[in-house]
Formats: structure tokens, C-alpha cells, sequence
């Protein structure tokens, strides 16, 4: 979703993988986000965090912000957030109250975790992708770990994989066992 004239508010995420999960997760709680004035904005990594927010928040086109960003980067999210001028958090809760909300690992180990590995993998069965699931989890570097990294990684093999299973995890899940940070970074724009 492209931020247009009549955007009032943006969603910082890092990728595509989580544009796609948020657009299927409003479209499921029946949100219009462009009519109500709300873009999802990949960053193409949160190393570019820090120039989008300039851009698009007080400094720059005055959106209100939020974010959705991975539990290895929430310093830098931190400190990014404070270089800019939207607040001095210092801590998780701080910095959700700007808005900002983390995912522990990552938005396909929030996704993983809430449905379940054996959910998953029925996902990629029906999808036609459990067979080359199983053979990317027989390759030597891949034995000795757990099935939910197994399928983390796999999200992560092939070009747009991750993506169309961001969507289809949110869309497999029932609302109510849907990862707070998703919920959360959603409510926080439309309150």
C-alpha cells in the first residue's frame, strides 16, 4: 500500500513478508485501511527506518507513525526512533507506546508459534510445498533443529515464499490466537 494525499498515518515494516500479513489481518477484522487514511510502508530492511520516519513522520509529511519491527533490532529501532525526535524510549513498553511494536524472533516465528508447526506444514501441504519441505529439512545443515526453525527458514528459500506465507499464516489463524504485535500495531493507528 502506497502512502496518497489522503494518508494521515503510516505502518513502518521491514518487508513485504509483513506488509502482506497486516494487509490480510485488517482485510480480516474487515478494516479499510486506505479509506481510513492508513498505509503500510515496507522499508526494505530497518536499516532505512530512520529515513522513512523522517520522511513521512513529524519532520517531514507529519504522519503519525507506528511500527512493526524484529526482536534483534529493537535497539536500533530505539535509538532511530530517539535520533529523530519521536520520543526517548528507553524501554519495550516505551517504545510501544510510540507506536512501535517488536516481534519475538521475527514475524514467521510469531506466525509459526500461534498456529502451531502441525497447522504450518498443513498450510504448505495445500499449497503443494510439503514434499519440498521435507527434503529441505533432510539437508545436512539443516538437521539437529526444531521444526518451527525449520520452517522459518524455509519461508526464507525461495523469492516471494515468505511474502505469500505471511499472508497465508494471518489468514490460517483464528482472530483470537492472532500475535499481539500484529493486533496491536493495527488498533494503535485507528484509535
Amino acid at each position: 500500500m502506497l502512502i496518497g494525499a489522503t494518508a494521515r498515518a503510516a505502518i513502518l515494516v521491514e518487508g513485504l513478508s509483513d506488509q502482506a500479513a497486516l494487509e490480510s489481518l485488517a482485510l480480516r477484522r474487515g478494516w479499510d485501511l486506505i479509506a481510513e487514511g492508513i498505509g503500510i510502508v515496507p522499508l526494505g530492511g530497518i536499516t532505512n527506518i530512520g529515513k522513512f520516519a523522517q520522511a513521512l513522520g513529524p519532520r517531514g509529511l507529519g504522519l503519525r507513525l507506528a511500527g512493526l519491527y524484529d526482536a534483534a533490532e529493537e535497539r536500533y529501532v530505539m535509538r532511530n526512533l530517539h535520533r529523530i525526535g519521536l520520543g526517548s524510549a528507553l524501554t519495550r513498553e516505551e517504545t510501544e507506546a510510540l507506536g512501535f511494536f517488536v516481534c519475538d524472533a521475527d514475524l514467521e516465528d510469531e506466525l509459526v508459534r500461534a498456529l502451531g508447526t502441525a497447522a504450518v506444514e498443513r498450510v504448505l501441504e495445500v499449497e503443494g510445498e510439503l514434499e519440498s519441505f521435507r527434503r529441505f529439512q533432510d539437508q545436512p545443515a539443516q538437521r539437529g533443529r526444531s521444526t518451527d526453525v525449520h520452517l522459518r527458514r524455509f519461508m526464507g528459500t525461495r523469492a516471494r515464499r515468505k511474502i505469500r506465507y505471511g499472508s497465508l499464516l494471518v489468514d490460517a489463524l483464528q482472530l483470537e490466537r492472532m500475535p499481539r504485535s500484529l493486533d496491536l500495531v493495527l488498533s494503535y493507528l485507528r484509535s
